[in-house]
């Protein structure tokens, strides 16, 4: 994770909020008090249904189970997709 000083953060704000967004990754922002991170919106987004998703009892076992599975598996003999 890079880490940038807030007083070089204000400089650059939105060079550095373009670059976050482009490039997914968290910025550290240190400061003489306490620090930061930022995220872009987009994964920020991403963050919340993750952690929502993972609420729900059961999910997270469904979610491993289905990555576990074939598409064959997913899919039967008997169901045609019937494109026009």
């Amino acid at each position: 994770m890079k880490t940038v000083t807030s007083t070089k953060f204000r400089e650059y704000i939105y060079h550095l909020i373009d670059e976050i967004s482009n490039s997914h990754e968290p910025l550290k922002i240190t400061g003489k008090r306490n620090n930061a991170v930022l995220v872009s919106e987009e994964d920020w987004n991403s963050i919340q249904e993750t952690l929502y998703l993972l609420n729900i009892p059961g999910m997270k076992e469904s979610i491993i189970d289905g990555s576990n599975e074939s598409i064959d598996e997913c899919i039967g003999e008997d169901e045609i997709w019937n494109i026009e």
